[in-house]
């Protein structure tokens, strides 16, 4: 059984998923994304949006399930808290790496890093953390083993391809996304 601060933890992490998910739907209901340099990519990027909103919700679920033990099989669990630890843990690496290249003038504007891009890579480490905190004491607390804790972390790269790769393609193919 979880204990106090473990329960902290799965809330707290709940509660992020619950506040990004909110601010994707904030973008809809102000029509954000329909002027301004994206305005051309409106529908796509609302796809995009509310595809990534409905993960923000799931990662709810799941940080609720992390602590509330046998609602769902401790292997689902497990498997999707690893997934999840994974796919934060190597956005922040890449958005981290990504901010590195435009400080050392690689690529993009060094400009664009500012104390806004650093506190929202902040909220993702936070995050990472506490599903890795999750993930591991479910692990330990259910008694999985490394095969699901690997299944989970291929997770990661299922996730992200989905929303950086294989969703812009599809609305690409559709005519819903420029190729600017």
């Amino acid at each position: 059984v979880p204990g106090r601060a473990l329960v902290a933890v799965g809330v707290v992490v709940a509660l992020w998923c619950a506040a990004f998910a909110a601010v994707s739907v904030w973008f809809e209901l102000t029509n954000y994304f329909g002027t301004g340099r994206y305005a051309g990519d409106e529908t796509a990027i609302s796809v995009v949006n509310w595809f990534v909103a409905v993960l923000k919700l799931v990662g709810v679920v799941l940080a609720l399930l992390a602590v509330h033990p046998r609602l769902v099989a401790p292997r689902t669990v497990g498997t999707l808290l690893w997934a999840a630890f994974a796919t934060l843990t190597v956005y922040v690496v890449g958005s981290i790496t990504q901010a590195l290249a435009m400080l050392a003038g690689i690529a993009g504007d060094a400009d664009e890093v500012d104390a806004w891009s650093v506190t929202y890579m902040v909220a993702f480490m936070i995050a990472a953390a506490g599903f890795g905190i999750l993930a591991t004491s479910h692990a330990r607390r259910a008694g999985l083993g490394t095969r699901i804790k690997v299944i989970g972390a291929f997770g990661a790269p299922l996730v992200l391809g989905s929303v950086l790769v294989i969703l812009p393609a599809i609305l690409r193919a559709m005519g819903l996304l420029s190729t600017s």
